[in-house]
């Protein structure tokens, strides 16, 4: 009985251990400040564009500005390195649309989705109006001299 009680101790100490580490990568993903809820969807898990998108292969995620790059993280993740850096001279957005069918359901509820490209590789962004508006200004602010095409 005391070794089961003991066993139950253990697992819920590690649980709570493992909620405040979770807890405190969050914080300090933000710490540096400029963050915002984004989610990201690769092209390869994305269907063509004739078809209504589905709501599969989106990953929740929290991006940073760091300089002339947005670095994006997981949110379900322990990992204290960005799961992907856009730079700013290489991001190119297709164009903007609204979330259409099951995505409506896997987004957050005030998304607007932004098709790009980075380096050859099609992703979607998916973020609030707020967050679209400073990342495109973001990207409009970039210094003479870089390329940028905002659609």
């Amino acid at each position: 009985m005391i070794l089961a009680l003991q066993l139950c101790g253990g697992i819920i100490a590690a649980a709570l251990l493992g909620l405040f580490v979770f807890g405190l990568r969050r914080r300090l993903i933000q710490r540096p400040g400029g963050t915002f809820d984004c989610s990201l969807r690769l092209a390869a898990e994305a269907e063509p564009e004739t078809s209504v998108p589905s709501g599969k292969g989106w990953v929740y995620g929290v991006a940073r500005y760091s300089g002339d790059r947005v670095e994006w993280f997981r949110v379900f993740s322990y990992s204290p390195r960005p799961r992907r850096v856009l730079e700013r001279s290489a991001i190119e957005v297709l164009h903007r649309r609204e979330p259409q069918g099951e995505e409506e359901l896997a987004l957050l509820s005030d998304a607007v989705v932004l098709v790009c490209e980075h380096r050859g590789v099609r992703l979607e962004l998916a973020m609030s109006d707020d967050a679209q508006t400073g990342f495109l200004a973001w990207l409009e602010a970039a210094p003479p001299g870089q390329r940028v095409n905002v659609a």
